[in-house]
């Protein structure tokens, strides 16, 4: 085996068909289905059923397949710190931020690691939790910064920060004229509430009334907290979400929740099983050695 027939085989794995293997790799078909036969052949197994429109993998070659990807990436991360030691560590990092305090503590990493790595270069894709979780699992980033809780079967994980809920209201609204910056859940009982719409924030609202014997007046549920204090700010609702994603208004009054579990933590992740670019490993050597992780 050497790294050319193992990417060729990789290939052919994902495409499960010779000719679009073969296009994607820009050779023609003949050559590539002679490789895949010499691997067999090296290999003393077959690692492909072949079937009369397409290819499937036995159970060698899913083995081979686990095992290919991670030589090759093995191989390309060599690569990369090989290069990063001649002429200095760069290129992207992409990295996903839920709303909240994230994107003022993310800000401060990038500044000062770019500080460092001014070859280095961000690209940064918005979403809730849930949908942060999806785009690593498939690859389209490689971190993330999500609110707890996450798959920690999926997911490396480490604490970042902890930060308050909140709710905000209309300027006018009675809550917004009691004393004090902060309410109790008894408060908002019966109140139209909007919430975030990741399952595990709503599950956690509930658990938070049970207290008053009554379940919460869930009348919106939505990803952005930009655009649920647009609806409150029109009186459709008190909003809940973390206290840094309020965007100060004349019109808006933000209070915290007072109570225990009434914050939220914050967690930086990336998937687990797949070796990381060591530019990437190096941003969380980075991040960890700041938050003392």
């Amino acid at each position: 085996m050497n790294l050319r027939s193992l990417s060729y085989f990789v290939a052919v794995a994902e495409e499960l068909n010779i000719s679009r293997a073969a296009e994607k790799l820009n050779m023609s078909q003949p050559p590539l289905s002679t490789q895949i036969k010499n691997l067999e052949y090296d290999l003393n197994t077959t690692l492909f059923i072949r079937g009369k429109r397409q290819l499937m993998l036995t159970e060698s070659g899913q083995l081979l397949y686990r095992r290919a990807k991670e030589i090759i990436n093995l191989a390309d991360k060599a690569e990369e710190e090989i290069l990063a030691l001649t002429k200095g560590l760069g290129g992207t990092i992409t990295i996903g931020l839920t709303e909240g305090m994230s994107p003022d503590i993310v800000a401060e990493w990038i500044s000062g690691f770019m500080k460092k790595h001014s070859k280095v270069r961000f690209r940064i894709l918005d979403g809730n939790s849930d949908d942060l979780t999806e785009k690593l699992l498939s690859g389209i980033v490689s971190l993330a910064f999500i609110t707890a809780p996450c798959n920690q079967s999926l997911l490396n994980s480490f604490a970042v920060g902890t930060e308050k809920m909140s709710v905000l209201m209309r300027s006018d609204h009675p809550l917004a004229s009691l004393p004090g910056d902060t309410l109790d859940v008894t408060d908002i009982v019966n109140e139209p509430l909007i919430v975030p719409s990741r399952k595990a924030d709503i599950d956690t609202i509930y658990k938070w009334f049970r207290a008053t014997k009554k379940e919460p007046n869930i009348v919106c549920e939505m990803d952005s907290y930009l655009d649920a204090a647009a609806l409150s700010g029109r009186g459709i609702g008190i909003s809940i979400f973390p206290k840094t994603s309020y965007v100060p208004s004349a019109s808006l009054v933000a209070k915290e929740l007072t109570g225990k579990n009434k914050n939220v933590e914050y967690l930086f992740v990336w998937r687990k099983g797949h070796p990381l670019p060591t530019i990437e490993e190096t941003f969380i050597d980075y991040i960890k050695d700041i938050v003392g992780a």
